[in-house]
């Protein structure tokens, strides 16, 4: 009997303390999940501008307003970093390699992406023919696997002309998921993405926000050129605040949408690239410039970053998908 009471005593405390333990988790995965969002907020300026770029490394379309999506922003069938050119071997490129890219300008209209460049005729591809009549195919961003539609012959030999004059080295691709791209394990080590952060084929994250006074207080300092945000390939500009005072934020708020700011933005060459010409600045400014007084200072950080610069914060959407951001609202902050 004795012996019977104390297994019965056991199994419940072992069941009492799995539900506990289950319970714990969930709650522990909830807060990661859902952090805690500030209630105290101060101004720090406004939205000046609001940008777009539907292709990776192509041209921008600046927008008034745009909604706020999983996969970054969103007017339509007009997305940010939704669709992206790859070689053939379906790795994605860049303009870090491949300049001309900057100077391809597109535009949506309803569900048709037209592509014009100075030196080509326009093209034209039907998105929605795209996603309905595909089937996904595998490629890489970053050595991140992610499921991509080919958009078909026109854009490719359009792309391929215009690259290196063959006849079809690189493809067009949209991005195949409406889920979030894996991010990569190593970074994520230390800065804590979550599985929703690193929306469709964006580098990083899906939100990016570039301080106007600091691309302002950088121009003091370069001397052979100058530079703007559009150097920076940002979403959103922020004009009315003190120069670098990004670094100290940890969320920031637009209209009703609030954002978590998971990492600075560390720059590479493609910040000396001229974005509407596509020229590189012989001496690589202003990057140079910018690692002599805006490298991460933190030691662990610095192994993920090495000596790439500051500039610019990369943020992740906290509250709902589907709220709206306008031009000209005001930006708050949270410490």
């Amino acid at each position: 009997m004795f012996n019977n009471q104390v297994s019965t005593y056991v199994t419940a405390s072992i069941t009492a303390a799995g539900v506990l333990g289950g319970a714990y988790y969930a709650y522990q995965l909830y807060q990661e999940q859902h952090p805690k969002l500030p209630e105290k907020w101060e101004q720090v300026g406004v939205l000046k501008n609001i940008f777009v770029y539907p292709i990776k490394s192509c041209g921008r379309i600046e927008l008034e307003k745009a909604e706020c999506s999983i996969l970054g922003l969103k007017d339509g069938w007009l997305r940010d970093r939704i669709l992206m050119v790859v070689d053939d071997k379906n790795n994605f490129i860049t303009a870090r390699g491949y300049p001309e890219l900057l100077t391809v300008t597109p535009s949506i209209k309803s569900s048709v992406l037209t592509l014009k460049h100075p030196d080509m005729e326009p093209v034209h591809i039907n998105l929605a023919e795209v996603v309905a009549q595909q089937k996904p195919v595998p490629s890489q961003v970053w050595r991140v696997p992610v499921p991509v539609f080919e958009c078909g012959y026109e854009p490719n030999e359009w792309f391929s002309r215009l690259i290196d004059r063959s006849s079809m080295k690189y493809s067009l691709v949209y991005y195949a998921s409406q889920k979030s791209r894996p991010y990569r394990a190593h970074v994520n080590g230390y800065y804590k993405f979550k599985k929703n952060d690193t929306a469709a084929l964006h580098d990083e994250i899906g939100f990016n926000l570039i301080n106007e006074a600091s691309v302002d207080e950088l121009n003091t300092r370069l001397t052979e050129c100058q530079v703007t945000e559009k150097n920076f390939r940002p979403n959103f500009v922020l004009t009315g605040a003190k120069a670098y005072a990004e670094d100290n934020w940890k969320f920031l708020k637009i209209g009703e949408n609030i954002f978590e700011i998971i990492k600075p933005c560390t720059r590479c060459v493609l910040t000396t690239i001229d974005p509407e010409t596509g020229v590189r600045n012989s001496k690589t400014e202003p990057l140079t410039t910018l690692k002599s007084y805006r490298q991460v200072e933190d030691p662990r950080e610095r192994k993920m970053t090495g000596s790439s610069p500051r500039m610019g914060i990369q943020m992740a959407l906290r509250t709902q998908p589907g709220g709206m951001i306008s031009v000209n609202e005001p930006i708050y902050v949270a410490y």
